[in-house]
């Protein structure tokens, strides 16, 4: 069996990449690219002959801090400085693919796909989870390699030698890992390995400064729109409304008399005006005033509505089920809301192209360069080993940087001109096609006994088949109309985290798949940030209901989960839980997600009255428990960051239809919080050996639920619909 093991092992870490180079298809790039000076040892890692250790890595950085949390696992393992790593993209290659990110984004869709574990992507919280054991060994190899080439200078064991700081030390003797590198590069590695033996211990678990930082905050920092390349021209795109669009008409005439325009692009969905720069290019595109055909009833507010309401009256689909149906005792029920969720990343989708002797290079902006790369491929008619793929850092993502439209558009303009092309929607554009989060609608239900004790549990939600389509986007040659059929017509994706963590005696969690003829796609949390808002504000009602404080009733409940229990009890100790009492705005919410446990306690309340009043939160607490910690401070961003974006879906982030179009079109009406908004915040991060979790999306599903909570015990009105709006 090929594994990266092996891989690495075999004839010695100076010459894996020639193994893997014959066994992997041809289709692939070879791994590493040696500069002048650096020594290659394996898939991950490069040493320099002035001591430089750089660190490839196949996870795109978008602000969670994969960047730095993989090479610190290699850098403490190999025992190096590091004041002196650094970290490179990792090329698309086979050997950084991540199958456990595309099962858990997919949540299980289809299980395993043909292809998937091929396939590299970040997404579903998985940087670390996957890939920190290739880390870890890819810099015990390193360092036994290391260690055996000065072991031989020294004439000592190998075995009694240590690595610490850049340097091999055996008593007072220590040589600098630049003088040993090319001599190890070409050495042997016995096995097993010696893993957390003679270099590790001393970076995990602390908080080293993040690599990419500094040149975030001087500027120095490429994107993809920062790309440039001789006799470069900039490119402006406006598609159609729907995928089914078509282009009518174009005023050309328009364009041209634009200063500085040297070309008009078009194509069956969608026009470019290409310029020598970025703004004479968008001037040209509003004169020019496209015009599209677009078939059929135009997508509303209302027929999304409508969409999601004949959806739950039909029948659904049960996807998780515990026990029998409860009968007896007392039924209450609730029906909840969710509309689309906005991305409303501060980089929109950006892709710069150059086409040349039949190959283009893309510079993009992509959480699955794979993917994306052969989407460019199949637009412009080149073969996937003619493009070289340069994954570039992303200005915030939360999920829209897994589609590739802006690769395919820009890989079209590249070969069509025959000059490389610069492509950046503008806000609008990202706005109008967004792959939103979907909409939602929930039935809740359950039955209760004389002393409040939730008997049996149900929960009916109607939602677009959105896994379905982020399985076709991934690996579209894996999922076909029969494997959908054969995987049921359900979408385990659409109901994500709806199966309660408590102990109930009968839950069922049912889909009612919803038609709404607005492309949806995966944002931050996925379905978990309206589940969970569904299924804490429904416990909430139903312990109010049967007389018990909401803190307590779950906790009692919480018996085969103590770390969710012990976030509970946290994050009311901190934010000194009063009881949720009337008047006190108050509210408190948890939720499991990914391996990690979240409580999240928000005090709010409503300035002004009626429809008029203005939701204000005052403060959140969190605390979280995401097992073993390989940088507390990249723990803490993300928790923090997690919040306010959660705050951000509560209160705004999301925007209704009129006409076929998305009546929100930039961050003016968007409600995102700005520094004023927002609330006090603590976050708490519970010690803990267990296995580390996902942490990128766990700080958002539970915030939404705490804040309406919240707004219940200072108003006594229960919201029901996300976005919160006072009074409705």
């Amino acid at each position: 069996m090929l594994t990266r093991r092996n891989i690495l092992i075999g004839g010695g870490a100076g010459v894996g990449l020639v193994v893997a180079w014959t066994l992997w298809p041809r289709t692939y790039a070879p791994n590493l690219v040696l500069n002048p000076g650096e020594h290659g040892f394996g898939a991950w890692l490069k040493i320099g002959s002035d001591g430089h250790v750089s660190v490839a890595v196949p996870q795109a950085e978008h602000g969670q801090g994969s960047w730095t949390a993989l090479p610190q696992i290699v850098a403490d393992e190999l025992g190096a400085d590091w004041r002196t790593v650094g970290v490179e993209p990792a090329p698309p290659n086979p050997l950084y693919a991540n199958p456990l990110g595309l099962s858990e984004l997919l949540e299980g869709v289809l299980g395993a796909l043909p292809g998937g574990e091929a396939i590299m992507l970040t997404g579903g919280s998985t940087s670390v989870r996957m890939f920190e054991g290739a880390c870890r060994e890819a810099g015990a190899a390193a360092r036994v390699l290391l260690a055996q080439v000065a072991a031989t200078r020294w004439g000592v064991a190998w075995q009694d030698c240590t690595a610490r700081d850049g340097f091999v030390v055996h008593g007072k003797q220590r040589v600098r890992f630049a003088e040993l590198a090319e001599a190890a590069a070409s050495g042997t590695l016995p096995d097993p390995l010696p893993i957390g033996v003679g270099g590790a211990g001393r970076l995990m678990g602390q908080s080293v400064a993040r690599i990419d930082a500094p040149s975030k905050v001087d500027g120095s920092a490429n994107f993809a729109g920062d790309v440039r390349l001789p006799d470069m021209v900039h490119a402006a795109v406006r598609a159609g409304p729907t995928p089914e669009s078509r282009l009518l008409s174009v005023d050309r005439a328009a364009a041209d008399r634009i200063s500085g325009v040297v070309s008009v692009v078009t194509a069956d969905h969608w026009v470019a005006a290409v310029a020598t720069t970025g703004w004479a290019a968008q001037r040209a595109l509003d004169a020019m005033a496209p015009r599209f055909e677009t078939r059929g009833t135009p997508v509303t507010t209302a027929s999304i509505d409508a969409a999601l309401g004949r959806a739950l009256a039909a029948d659904g689909v049960r996807l998780a089920s515990v026990g029998e149906e409860a009968t007896g005792g007392r039924e209450i029920a609730a029906r909840y809301d969710a509309a689309l969720g906005v991305h409303a990343a501060i980089e929109t989708p950006t892709a710069t192209a150059a086409y040349r002797d039949g190959r283009l290079e893309l510079w993009l902006a992509t959480q699955a360069p794979g993917a994306a790369r052969d989407a460019a491929a199949r637009a412009c008619g080149l073969s996937a080993d003619a493009i070289v793929m340069h994954p570039m850092p992303i200005g915030g993502s939360f999920g829209v940087a897994l589609e590739h439209a802006a690769a395919e558009q820009a890989a079209v303009l590249a070969v069509k001109l025959l000059r490389p092309v610069s492509l950046v929607w503008s806000r609008g554009e990202a706005t109008l096609h967004d792959r939103y989060r979907p909409p939602a609608r929930a039935r809740m239900r359950a039955r209760i006994g004389a002393n409040g004790a939730i008997l049996g549990w149900r929960a009916a939600i109607a939602a677009p088949s959105t896994g379905h389509a982020l399985a076709r986007c991934l690996v579209p040659g894996a999922v076909t109309d029969a494997a959908l059929a054969a995987g049921g017509r359900g979408d385990r994706y659409a109901v994500a985290g709806a199966l309660p963590p408590y102990r109930i005696p009968a839950v069922a969690v049912d889909h009612h798949p919803a038609e709404i003829d607005v492309p949806t796609g995966h944002l931050r949390g996925g379905a978990h940030g309206y589940t969970a808002f569904f299924t804490e504000c429904f416990l909430d009602k139903i312990a109010r209901v049967g007389g018990n404080e909401p803190l307590s009733f779950r906790i009692g409940m919480l018996g085969g989960e103590p770390r969710l229990a012990r976030c509970l009890s946290t994050a009311a100790a901190l934010g000194g839980w009063d009881g949720g009492v009337a008047g006190s705005g108050q509210g408190i919410a948890c939720h499991a997600f990914r391996g990690s446990y979240i409580a999240v306690l928000a005090d709010a309340h409503v300035d002004g009255d009626g429809d008029g009043g203005r939701i204000v939160v005052d403060r959140l607490v969190a605390a979280v428990d995401c097992g073993r910690q390989i940088n507390p401070d990249l723990v803490r961003q993300q928790i923090e960051g997690g919040l306010i974006f959660g705050l951000a879906h509560a209160l705004g982030a999301s925007t209704g239809f009129a006409g076929g179009l998305a009546e929100v079109r930039g961050f003016d009406r968007l409600a995102i919080p700005r520094l004023a908004d927002t609330p006090d915040l603590t976050v708490e991060l519970i010690a803990s050996d267990e296995a580390p979790g996902g942490v990128s999306e766990i700080g958002m599903p539970a915030v939404v639920p705490a804040i309406a909570n919240a707004l219940f015990a200072s108003t006594g009105v229960r919201l029901r619909t996300l976005p919160l709006r006072a009074g409705g």
